[in-house]
Parts: C-alpha cells; structure tokens; sequence
C-alpha cells in the first residue's frame, strides 16, 4: 500500500493489489499477442529512450529490428537519429527529428506523434536506453516499486527522475524486451546498486532480468569500454536471458580490473539481505580468439591531416561541408572494410567530419610524446623542450633570466599550464597496437585524452576518428558541428557491442514463447 499526496496535501491511502493482478493478466495476453507478430513473420519494433544520435539503435537496425521511434532532448542528437533512421521524406525527418523531453511526454502522445496506428500498447516490441542516473539514489527501491503500479506516481513526487519516466514508459507500452546501458558505476551509485533495484521492478512487472559489465574491444570494437546491460525478457517468452559471446580477446590494462572490482562491491552477497541477485557472470573471452581491434586499424586508412602543421587551420566551428576522399594505395583492413560498407550506410567516397581541434602551442610536444605517454610524461617532454630552446637562445646571444618577461611568455608558448599531480590522466597518446581508451563526451572541448599515434601528423584525432574509434560507419552522419558531434560520438553505444547483443535477442524472441 502506498500514499498519494494530493493538492489539499490530504493524505489517501490506495490498495493496488487489485490493480496488479488486473494488470498482469492483461499484459500477458498483449505480450502473446506481440508474440504471435513476431513469429507470424513482422519485424520486431524498437524504440529508443535516451537514444542520443543512435548508436544502440544502429546495431539493432543491422539486425534487421525496425527502429520506430526516438526519444532525445538534445535538439542536435535527436536530428542525426532522424537524419540516420528516418530520412525518407522530409515529413519524416519532421516527425522523428525533433528533440523531446521525456518528463513531458507521455507515451500514448509519443506513439500518435509518431503515426504509429497500433494501440500504444501493442505498438513497440522492444524498448532500448540508457537513462541517466543522476539523483536515481534518493528515490530507491520503495519509490520504484510504486511507479510499478501506480500511473501517476512520477507526479506526485518531488524526488522522480528519469529512471522513473523510463520504467513508466515500460508499464504503458508493455514491451516484450526491456536492453538498458549505462556505466559501471551504476553498481555502486551513492549507495545503491541501480541495476539491482531496476531489475526487480521490472521482475514486479513480470519480466526475467539479468545485468552484467561487457567490455566493447570484446566485441569487436577498437576502444576498451566497459559499460553494464541489462535485458529484461516478459515471462510470456520463456527464455533465460543471456549474453553474447565474445569475438575477440585482450588483456584488459590494470585500470580497467580495478575500476570493475569498485563498480562490483554492491554484487559481494549480503547474508541480511534476502534479495535475489540479477547479476550475471560476465562472458569471458579465451586467449585463442583474435586479437582486439586496434587504433591502427581501424582508422589508419582514413586521410592524414597536416594543414595545422602548415598554419593553414584556422580557430573557430569545424562544419561538415568538404568531402575528404579516401587515399589511393592505402590498405584497408577487415575493420576498415566493415566502417565502408556497412549495410545501409555504404561509403565509397570518402569523408566528410575529418576535422580536428586547433592546438598550436601543443603540436611539437604531441610530436615528442611516445606512445601511451600521459600528462605527466608529456609535462616532463615539455620543461625538457622548454631548456632546449632556452639554451638555443642563449647560444644565440639572447639572455633570458629565469623570471623575466621574456622567460615567462616562452613558459606559456610551450609548456602546459596544468599541475602534473592533478591531472595524471588529462592526456594520453594513442598506441597504434591497441585499441583506444574509453572515448568521453568532452572530447571536443578536450581531445587531449586522445592524441594520434602518429607522431607525423601531431595532433588530437578528428571527429571521424572517434566515430570510427565507436564502431560508426562512415556513412552515418552527425549534425551540427565539431564539438557537439564529438558529444554525440562520446554519449552513444557502439553500434558493434549492441549489434551483438541485438543479435542475441532476436533468436530469443523468434525462438521464445
């Protein structure tokens, strides 16, 4: 039983027992009749919450899943989905490319908008996102468990968050399958291990959940991103869920252990606690698969970038407007094949986002850096070639005193302003032989967590770079401009890691009831 605070602040007490066993019966009668659909033959209907500009939706699409629908405040990222996925008419684009708050959009609304002709419930087979957490640990298990049930319970409180909008539009629409993303350290978020709490409401709603963490280099994509997934199965399917099998292997770096064994403090059974656990042992990969993908290749093919070297970069918006063509003679690796022809999204031409970051005072110290050189060792190159050129100019004649004007301003031109001890992980220069680090959403305002291998061309790498980095084909576009196309790029899922899990779905969905 649970309370609703009216305007008159009166306090009603409401039983919903009734209306949960109404519910349930009602809803296992629209999962089989969603059932019946998919294995009469029609393809499985997707819609993405939080979709950002599409990476989940991008490998659920390769595997032939209709994607129907998005949900994305941000005006630009909710334009490149409709740009990637519903660019058939301009009516379309109109329909689908118009970012939507999720707090103020209620389901049944969102499915007419859409011009979905089903009842909204009968409307979307498969539900995928990631909804931020923040401020998700100060609602906790009571509160979502009352969402569960109650319609209007994201109203009557205060403390509701997106998490909440999420499980509503999962009560409303009734999905056969439920695929959530978000960082490790939803494990062990202020307290609360999220996936945990999500899973049994879910569980509450009639659904078979199960969490893990997955590395994305085990799957093919260039870039070590650890990320957890939950899937959530409706009962009506009979399927257990699991995982994808790894495709490649690599010793993951000390970091990345370490940062897993902090995310999963929440998993070490509590013997108070009679809770059933929804996490789900991780698949691990076996030496004997192929190696990870590694930054060489996956974006070696792509053209070298000089003009900065010649003075010929100028500050300000990178736009998307001058096609760069593929170099003649270049190998290209199986990777690099993939990224031009994916279905759907076939590139023969060349690029159009290979466009970088303006960063004059940095361009010789990015030459100097060795391979996996971080801030501290690129501070360390930068005060040796800061004495260098202080003893060229005394060998000149010049003299420059410690603490003079002129000593100073030399000071600035070459060596970084940031304190070493603060900052350990600020920079870092790709190693060709392994795939990247986790890219982030502040790559365009701070690119220096990704500086190219190749010490010829001395520079952070571009926008498309990072999409390729992120498993993006070179057919798929991002609109606006550099920085927010690197947001975009750092916000999504690789396409590569969801078109592996979508892969496991749709055998359990055609397979299961």
């Amino acid at each position: 039983m649970v309370t609703q605070i009216c305007e008159a602040t009166e306090i009603i007490p409401i039983d919903f027992s009734d209306v949960v066993k109404i519910n349930s019966s009602s809803t296992s009668l629209i999962w089989k009749e969603k059932l019946a659909r998919v294995h009469s033959g029609k393809t499985p209907r997707v819609l993405d919450l939080f979709s950002g500009c599409g990476g989940i939706s991008l490998g659920f699409q390769r595997v032939d899943f209709e994607i129907v629908g998005a949900v994305e405040f941000d005006a630009l990222a909710a334009q490149s989905h409709a740009l990637n996925f519903h660019n058939n008419s301009s009516e379309s684009m109109r329909r689908h490319g118009v970012s939507r708050d999720i707090t103020k959009t209620e389901p049944e609304v969102l499915i007419q908008e859409l011009q979905i002709k089903d009842k909204p419930e009968l409307a979307i087979d498969v539900i995928i996102g990631g909804p931020p957490c923040q401020a998700f640990a100060r609602v906790g298990r009571a509160k979502l468990r009352e969402v569960a049930v109650h319609p209007e319970a994201f109203r009557i409180d205060p403390r509701g968050d997106l998490y909440l909008r999420y499980l509503h539009y999962v009560r409303i629409l009734k999905p056969l399958v439920v695929l959530m993303e978000n960082v490790p350290d939803v494990l062990n978020y202020g307290g609360h291990n999220i996936p945990q709490e999500m899973a049994e409401v879910l569980s509450d709603m009639g659904y078979v959940c199960k969490y893990t963490l997955l590395n994305s280099a085990y799957y093919g994509v260039p870039q070590m991103r650890e990320r957890m997934f939950l899937i959530a199965y409706a009962e009506t399917l009979h399927k257990e869920v699991h995982f994808p099998e790894p495709t490649h292997w690599i010793e993951l770096p000390r970091g990345y252990e370490s940062a897993r064994q902090v995310a999963m403090k929440s998993i070490v059974p509590n013997l108070f606690d009679s809770n059933e656990s929804f996490y789900a042992q991780r698949p691990v990969p076996c030496n004997s698969l192929p190696p990870a993908i590694t930054a060489a290749e996956a974006i070696g093919d792509l053209p070298r970038i000089t003009l900065h070297l010649e003075g010929k970069l100028q500050r300000g918006a990178r736009r998307f407007d001058s096609l760069i063509p593929y170099p003649n003679g270049t190998p290209i690796t199986d990777y690099a094949k993939i990224m031009r022809q994916w279905p759907g999204f076939e590139n023969n031409h060349g690029v159009l986002d290979h466009v970088i970051r303006s960063l004059p005072r940095d361009y010789n110290l990015f030459r100097r850096m060795n391979p996996g050189d971080q801030y501290p060792q690129a501070y360390e190159h930068a005060g040796n070639m800061f004495n260098e050129r202080i003893k060229e100019l005394q060998a000149q004649g010049r003299d420059i005193q410690p603490g003079s004007e002129g000593f100073e301003m030399l000071r600035r031109e070459i060596i970084p302003p940031y304190d070493p001890a603060k900052f350990p992980n600020k920079w870092r220069k790709m190693e060709a032989d392994k795939p990247a680090r986790t890219l982030m959403a502040h790559l365009g305002k701070d690119g220096y967590s990704h500086i190219h291998y190749d010490s010829s061309q001395a520079r952070t790498i571009s926008v498309r770079e990072a999409a390729r980095l992120q498993s993006f084909p070179d057919g798929f576009v991002f609109r606006g401009t550099m920085n927010p196309a690197f947001r975009q790029i750092g916000n999504a899922v690789p396409p590569l890691i969801s078109y592996a899990l979508a892969q496991v779905i749709l055998s359990d969905i055609t397979h299961g009831g």
